[in-house]
């Protein structure tokens, strides 16, 4: 057997019993309340949601399943995190049961909006009362509508960031075999998403950042591709920083996507990494063709305006090493170093080296980061 042949397969089984988002069920409500003392609270975060998603019926503790709807639905999710939280976990009850807000993240109110005018009167007035500016986060293959929330809400929580989170969940199976049925769902899914940035940038926001993670990059690159093509890429100004995550996306089709888009003006990172075993796999099914979250050549990226920010040497916090911008405790405090700044121009080398210097200091003695941009290379070696 290869070597080539030994990984996918290894990749393949760590998908089967983890997957990217690691739960056995995709419960969000408890069943019952848990009450327990304010202060083992650390704080409640409240979650915007445009979702393509169906309104669980057959589990109604899900929210909403798998299944596509033809429209979007609106909500907001209010999530405690609890006082015990270590940077970078989502602390999750087993299975079905019940979560305990001491112990666990745990959504405590689900609010439905009719409809998109509503739901963009009471994310305006969220804005205008956080800061103006607003953090997007798409997530990608194999999550539920819980894995979403939790992971927003562990994201905005670690980073603190300054502003209102909204999640857009696209329609996923949460099923390791469901990677087909999740690229059409992405794929349909994108003129939703165009449809929701152009929603915030209608409201006083000053900042639209996004993070999209996984095959969540894929829908969120053609949802910037359609914006460019209507003449509108950076949504009147108000388009902030865009971090894509382990990109799940052929190398060639971004290219393609990059060029359409133009080279950016604000801040575009792609955070990579050579060790991702669930890409792995991806480039196995895509017919051993190079994913952007894993490929290794760096400056050829940085040719079409991005920072390319390799983790290949810093520890993920799974075996899959799929999502370490947000479960390696270093980098997402960097991250909210970024996010917490106002994004600057892209072309701004100071904030580039910046961004370097503020690397060295997160990772410490524990890594080695590579920061490619058009304009230089950096390395930290650390000695870890």
């Amino acid at each position: 057997m290869s070597f080539r042949f030994k990984n996918v397969v290894a990749a393949a089984f760590a998908l089967t019993v983890a997957g990217c988002a690691g739960q056995n069920t995709h419960d969000l409500l408890n069943r019952t309340t848990v009450a327990v003392p304010a202060s083992d609270i650390a704080a409640t975060h409240e979650i915007f949601v445009a979702t393509t998603r169906q309104k669980a019926t057959k589990e109604p503790r899900q929210v909403f399943d798998g299944d596509r709807s033809l429209t979007t639905s609106y909500a907001r999710v209010d999530v405690t995190v609890p006082k015990s939280h270590k940077v970078g976990a989502i602390e999750r009850a087993k299975g079905s049961a019940n979560s305990n807000p001491a112990k666990d993240f745990t959504a405590k109110d689900v609010i439905y909006y009719k409809d998109a005018p509503q739901f963009a009167k009471a994310l305006g007035t969220d804005i205008a009362m956080r800061g103006d500016r607003a953090l997007v986060f798409v997530h990608g293959f194999n999550n539920g509508f819980d894995d979403g929330i939790y992971r927003l809400t562990q994201i905005a929580h670690d980073t603190k960031y300054p502003g209102t989170p909204v999640l857009f969940s696209w329609a996923s199976s949460a099923k390791t075999t469901g990677y087909l049925y999740d690229k059409d769902s992405a794929n349909a899914a994108r003129d939703d998403l165009e449809a929701t940035l152009r929603m915030l940038a209608k409201t006083r926001v000053k900042s639209i950042d996004i993070i999209a993670h996984s095959m969540g990059t894929w829908l969120t690159m053609e949802a910037l591709r359609q914006l460019a093509i209507t003449g509108d890429r950076d949504l009147g100004g108000k388009l902030g920083y865009v971090i894509l995550a382990s990109p799940d996306i052929d190398v060639d089709v971004f290219k393609k996507q990059m060029i359409r888009y133009g080279k950016p003006t604000k801040p575009f990172a792609i955070l990579l990494s050579g060790d991702d075993r669930a890409l792995k796999l991806s480039s196995f099914i895509s017919g051993d063709k190079p994913r952007v979250g894993d490929y290794g050549n760096a400056a050829d990226l940085a040719n079409y305006g991005v920072a390319v920010v390799d983790l290949t040497k810093t520890k993920g916090g799974d075996q899959l090493n799929h999502a370490k911008f947000a479960d390696n405790p270093f980098l997402v405090q960097l991250l909210g170093d970024r996010l917490r700044a106002p994004a600057g121009l892209a072309s701004d080398e100071a904030q580039l080296d910046d961004l370097g210097q503020g690397l060295g200091k997160a990772v410490g003695s524990v890594a080695e980061v590579v920061i490619t941009t058009p304009f230089k290379v950096l390395t930290i070696a650390t000695g870890g």
